[in-house]
């Protein structure tokens, strides 16, 4: 959402494009097989299986519900809620809550990071917030930051997350220092590239050390670095357009979105390319992208992005599911325009018609018709579900995944 696309799609991307083992996430350890749902629980928004992102999706459909003034139902919180480990975690879909966690338990970062920020900005659960802000505090690396696990290697998009996660409770990011010393700014800082190769972050060092330009995560370290969570305020207009060498976090994050706007200048949108496919729109990540300008004062860099979201994203939602339309709701918020009106599109009702219908729809006329008038204007759009699912089945072929987001899926 992070929020930029789920911290499980980047995964899987990271899977197929690196296969390496060491990225696979306890989920589809061969010591933890996944479970079969054959039943999605009432509460939960989507209707695809949960086990990999149910606590992901459904921390950004009541984060983006609470920025559109829609009052999500009660079992929808309570689901959430339900899902939390006594000692303040949360793993992706526990299928018996009532069952206490254990080692085997799939617990990570970015789900219980988002579902800080969620509950924070519902309120109410002070101490469900409290226990998850702990645990991720006891999870951060020496180096400052944050892997999908604790533990994990350390990348840009989880790093990104708790940072969010630590905003939206009033919790300044350089206050929470490692045993080390280090701070979260002081990773993301090691995780950005030099002005001589673009400015942008990188995932994580490769095994060489060497980093490659990422934009999803260059979308998250730009809001990680600004100390933003996943709603976004648009940012003061900077002054700052080009890469300069950072002095700090807050340095990096503007020739983050500097290298952002310029990758976008040419199509007005990002691509990506799967093994063995031709590139084609990234829609999720590109509407991380202009969330990440808006956040950093480059306004007018995403004019043009913003009205391609605008054609192309509801069919992109409708076919990837709640998460997606979550991230377009965020996006619309971040860059001030109606989520209710996103071109042609009520966004709000396509998300509210995803799961239990919210306290507030009887305001909301047709919610499902309206997320019906979706129309597909461009058929190369990728679902991030299939990619979710792509991940999972080569990680379980190969042992794989992350650190998520060391991404999330990361939707």
């Amino acid at each position: 959402m992070t929020v930029r696309r789920s911290a499980l799609a980047l995964t899987a991307l990271t899977a197929l494009t690196a296969a390496s083992a060491a990225f696979a996430p306890a989920a589809v350890a061969e010591d933890s097989p996944a479970p079969s749902v054959k039943k999605v629980p009432s509460g939960l928004y989507g209707d695809s299986d949960p086990t990999y992102d149910g606590v992901y999706r459904q921390s950004l459909a009541l984060l983006a519900q609470h920025t559109a003034g829609v009052e999500p139902a009660a079992k929808a919180v309570d689901w959430l809620t339900g899902q939390q480990c006594a000692d303040g975690s949360f793993a992706p879909f526990r299928a018996e809550p009532s069952a206490d966690c254990d080692t085997k338990t799939p617990v990570d970062t970015n789900q219980t990071a988002t579902a800080v920020q969620a509950l924070a900005a519902l309120g109410g659960h002070d101490e469900a917030v409290g226990k998850a802000v702990d645990w991720l505090k006891a999870a951060q690396n020496d180096d400052g930051g944050w892997g999908y696990t604790p533990g994990g290697d350390t990348d840009t998009n989880s790093t990104s997350l708790v940072i969010g996660a630590l905003a939206a409770t009033g919790t300044k990011a350089g206050a929470v220092t490692s045993k080390k010393g280090k701070t979260p700014e002081d990773a993301l800082l090691g995780l950005s590239l030099t002005c001589a190769d673009g400015g942008a972050f990188a995932f994580q060092p490769e095994k060489n050390g060497d980093l490659t330009a990422n934009e999803d995560a260059t979308a998250a370290g730009v809001l990680g670095g600004l100390g933003s969570s996943l709603v976004v305020t648009k940012g003061e207009s900077a002054a700052q357009t080009a890469c300069e060498k950072p002095a700090d976090a807050r340095a990096a994050a503007a020739n983050g979105a500097a290298h952002l706007a310029d990758v976008l200048k040419k199509d007005g949108h990002l691509t990506s390319a799967m093994p063995g496919a031709e590139d084609q729109p990234d829609t999720g990540n590109t509407a991380d992208a202009v969330t990440a300008l808006y956040a950093a004062g480059l306004t007018d860099a995403a004019k043009k992005p913003l009205a391609w979201l605008e054609k192309n994203g509801p069919a992109w939602a409708e076919q990837s599911g709640p998460s997606a339309w979550a991230q377009l709701v965020l996006t619309a918020h971040a860059t001030g325009t109606d989520p209710r009106a996103f071109g042609s599109t009520d966004l709000v009702a396509g998300l509210n018609a995803t799961g239990p219908a919210p306290k507030s729809a009887e305001d909301t006329p047709s919610a499902q018709d309206s997320a019906k008038q979706v129309v597909d204007e461009d058929g190369s759009q990728i679902s991030v579900w299939w990619i979710v699912g792509v991940g999972v089945l080569v990680g379980a072929g190969i042992g794989l995944m992350i650190s998520l987001r060391n991404k999330s899926g990361r939707k």
